[in-house]
């Protein structure tokens, strides 16, 4: 009976503890993205008045994060019961049968006494083995949920930079991309369509299109954290697929459009890239970025606490830290995307001057619509859904190419509404004649 009894467990109750079990783990991760996207964004869910609705998600994901627990423990309990229920009657049967038979001079009284303290002794252990069963399924399920993340593509492991020290070249770094194409996703669109350009060693490359036209893509795909699906990316001429991961990114630095701050202190912050960089060292990168008056204004300096993703600090502060930690590392290549969308007039100018200065010794790309960081370049590539349409200076491109002109003029009328300091604009043509005529002075310059 007892052998029918943990097949019947094993059989029927065990999968249906795995299937309660893996539910569960898929709820307490739904609940936790829940919670991730809500404190993430708590500033813009109380401004949108979003509240009750993002606490009725977050308890919606907690109430199948509970069923789901029930399930399993409604299983469990059956189990357990179902387990305890055999072995008493186990008990009585032989108690019985065994009664009859010595009733009947089959076996001696001794006999069934073995018999039955054979049973009670074999009880426990088997109570114990079922519901071990039962705990492996439910660690089982978790497990499952590791192995599906540890089965993601990886990129190849690289050794720490702390613990391999690489020779880097102090020499500015080539980039060139040709005939390539790259996605996402198989069932995404096609954000590069055959994107080729050369960028020789030194001076500022600024890339400038239309939202979604694939301008953050060409930093991506240079960093590696993505594999075209036709044409080569070369650095230095190398392929940067034959680059080992960790040399290739030890040479370029990337601030990204978000500039994320991570939690912990400042030092922490601006070590992220370049571990044994010195306090010296870090306060000069600050004062190149205009930060030492925040860094004066910190109450504990370099080891205060920034928050959850920069909690503390403004957008523009968030910026400047992360342009500081990319020119920390003293990289050959320098990609900049949009790294002045968060910045007042004085910092962007004073931005505006350290990229001028580091585009000397070091290469930089840049991603900007703002037209006073696109005019110092030395060279501008002009991107419209995911093709190059045009390669030069702003004097040329003002000239030759009808995207770039109304990008330009798009822009100088912004900020000549700005000039305008709020007053009313009933008479369009002198704004009109200001933007061409500060266009065709920027061309010149």
């Amino acid at each position: 009976m007892i052998g029918a009894v943990i097949g019947a467990v094993v059989g029927v109750m065990m999968p249906r503890i795995s299937r309660a079990a893996k539910d569960v783990q898929e709820a307490v991760g739904q609940m936790g993205s829940a919670l991730e996207r809500v404190l993430g964004a708590f500033r813009t869910i109380k401004a949108s008045g979003a509240e009750d609705r993002e606490i009725a998600v977050v308890e919606g994901a907690a109430d199948r994060a509970f069923g789901h627990g029930m399930r399993v423990a409604k299983w469990q309990a059956l189990v357990g019961v179902s387990t305890g229920l055999a072995i008493q009657l186990s008990l009585l049967a032989v108690l019985g049968v065994g009664g009859a038979r010595v009733a009947s001079g089959g076996i001696t009284v001794s006999t069934l006494v073995a018999f039955l303290l054979y049973l009670f002794y074999l009880g426990a252990p088997i109570s114990q083995l079922v519901m071990a069963i039962t705990i492996f399924q439910s660690g089982t399920a978790a497990l499952g949920r590791i192995n599906e993340v540890e089965q993601l593509p990886t990129e190849p492991e690289a050794p720490s930079l702390a613990m391999t020290p690489i020779a880097l070249s102090a020499a500015p770094a080539a980039v060139h991309f040709e005939d390539v194409a790259f996605r996402y996703r198989d069932d995404a669109p096609t954000v590069h369509h055959g994107v080729t350009f050369e960028i020789p060693p030194g001076g500022m490359t600024a890339f400038v299109g239309p939202s979604g036209s694939g301008k953050s893509t060409v930093f991506a795909l240079i960093e590696r954290l993505y594999e075209p699906e036709r044409g080569v990316v070369t650095v230095d001429g190398r392929n940067v697929a034959d680059w080992p991961l960790h040399e290739l990114r030890a040479q370029i630095g990337y601030v990204e459009q978000d500039a994320p701050v991570l939690a912990g202190t400042l030092r922490d912050n601006l070590r992220l890239a370049a571990p044994t960089a010195t306090d010296d060292e870090i306060r000069r990168a600050l004062a190149r970025t205009r930060l030492t008056g925040f860094l004066e204004r910190l109450p504990d300096g370099l080891d205060t606490i920034v928050g959850h993703r920069g909690s503390t600090l403004s957008g523009g502060e968030r910026q400047r830290v992360a342009i500081a930690r990319a020119l920390l590392r003293q990289p050959r290549l320098l990609l900049l995307d949009e790294a002045t969308s968060q910045l007042d007039a004085v910092n962007e100018l004073a931005l505006r001057e350290i990229i001028a200065e580091v585009s000397a010794t070091t290469t930089v790309l840049v991603v900007a619509h703002r037209l006073s960081t696109v005019t110092l370049a030395d060279r501008i590539i002009v991107m419209d859904a995911g093709v190059v349409r045009g390669i030069g200076t702003h004097a040329e491109l003002v000239a030759g190419d009808d995207l770039y002109r109304e990008l330009a003029t798009t822009r100088l009328l912004a900020v000549a509404n700005e000039d305008e300091d709020g007053a009313e604009a009933s008479d369009p043509e002198p704004v009109t004649v200001d933007i061409e005529h500060r266009l065709t002075a920027a061309a010149v310059r």
